[in-house]
């Protein structure tokens, strides 16, 4: 099969099966609007997991296709231009998915993955603490083993979806005086059980995607462990890898998206007519040639770096362009436009998924070979 012929493929399917039920579905969910429609998406991820696209490039055994880098990136851009509804299957298809598939035995192989891939189970990610963001090597999450389970106390912060999730990845101290990067272990802990409690963190907006998780002896069977004891760094260091992956190539086409509802609202306010807004509306739009052009030259922290500096300054653009209408809400409990949400949830773009100050970070020391910090 051709490239073209498989972008075809995915484009009429989706016109085909983004309609009655799911027509509804078009559009929903995105940073600040997990909660928009979260029955219907779950649905809808099952129904593209019953259909064969989810998890596009796991091996077939797994339910994936074995497809290559090119397919998953025109999969994930016909589907961002389809207008296709937020995936609530992402942490579990490109992240847990990835690494288990590099570090899990066979048995773990086996029991997680078809469930991720037919979107019957959802997962969260429990790195975050409040003294360990930026600083994960600082977490005190522990865990021990009691017999043939382990039993995990402390607190993660920040925990998206935690409260939808059927399952967690930990990372947490096994090593009892341990300090920094030893010690850690990665392990994978059902969420509905005693001894877990989910506390919504509720925003200005009203909305509550992030959550705090509290760990109270839970308990996790012993075999579900990623790498041995102690290696957790090392496992936790690889996920981060794969949350670079092909699904935010797909970013570039809502990015395009967004830029010329920016381009359309100067239009109407007037403010294209200003040179210094034209200046930076042509800025913006240079920039994202340049980002699409790079793509797929590097998914690491370059890239990363890149388009959420983007992203920052477009949503300060659509903020700025909209004038004086931009400073009020339409209505309340702080009902946003789409140029209002633009500019709020794009400031967390430069601090989530590592700040921009760590991917500077790694840049300097892992690509330049300057110094450690």
């Amino acid at each position: 099969m051709t490239l073209q012929s498989f972008r075809d493929e995915v484009r009429e399917w989706l016109e085909a099966n983004l309609t009655g039920r799911f027509a509804d579905a078009r559009g929903l969910g995105g940073p600040g609007r997990e909660h928009e429609g979260h029955e219907l998406r779950l649905a809808w991820e099952r129904h593209l997991g019953a259909a064969g696209w989810t998890c596009l490039g796991w091996p077939k055994r797994y339910g994936g296709r074995d497809a290559g880098l090119d397919e998953q990136v025109v999969f994930h851009e016909e589907y961002a231009r389809a207008d296709a509804p937020a995936r609530v299957g992402h942490i579990g298809e490109t992240l847990i998915g990835p690494t288990i598939l590099d570090f899990g035995t066979e048995e773990q192989k086996d029991r997680f993955l078809p469930p991720i891939q037919r979107g019957e189970e959802l997962w969260c990610q429990g790195y975050s603490e409040p003294d360990a963001g930026s600083d994960l090597a600082g977490v005190r999450t522990r865990a021990v083993l009691d017999g043939g389970e382990w039993v995990v106390t402390g607190q993660k912060v920040w925990t998206s979806l935690a409260h939808v999730a059927g399952w967690c990845f930990v990372l947490c101290r096994t090593e009892a005086g341990s300090q920094r990067h030893a010690g850690l272990s990665y392990l994978l802990v059902p969420m509905r059980q005693p001894g877990v409690e989910v506390r919504p963190i509720v925003q200005m907006t009203g909305t509550s995607e992030f959550n705090e998780v509290f760990f109270d002896g839970a308990r996790t069977a012993a075999a579900n462990i990623l790498g041995r004891p102690g290696e957790g760094w090392r496992v936790a260091m690889a996920t981060l890898g794969y949350e670079r992956g092909v699904s935010t190539l797909g970013q570039q086409i809502g990015f395009t998206r967004e830029l010329a509802a920016v381009i359309d609202t100067a239009r109407r306010t007037g403010a294209i007519d200003d040179p210094v807004f034209r200046d930076r509306l042509v800025r913006c739009w240079l920039e994202l040639e340049i980002m699409r052009l790079n793509a797929l030259r590097g998914v690491t922290s370059v890239a990363k770096l890149y388009w959420s500096e983007w992203h920052r300054t477009l949503g300060e653009l659509a903020q700025a362009v909209q004038g004086r209408e931009g400073l009020v809400a339409r209505g309340e409990p702080y009902d946003l436009n789409a140029l209002q949400r633009l500019y709020l949830f794009s400031r967390a773009d430069t601090i989530y998924a590592g700040s921009s100050e760590i991917q500077r970070t790694v840049i300097a020391e892992r690509t330049l070979g300057l110094p450690r910090a």
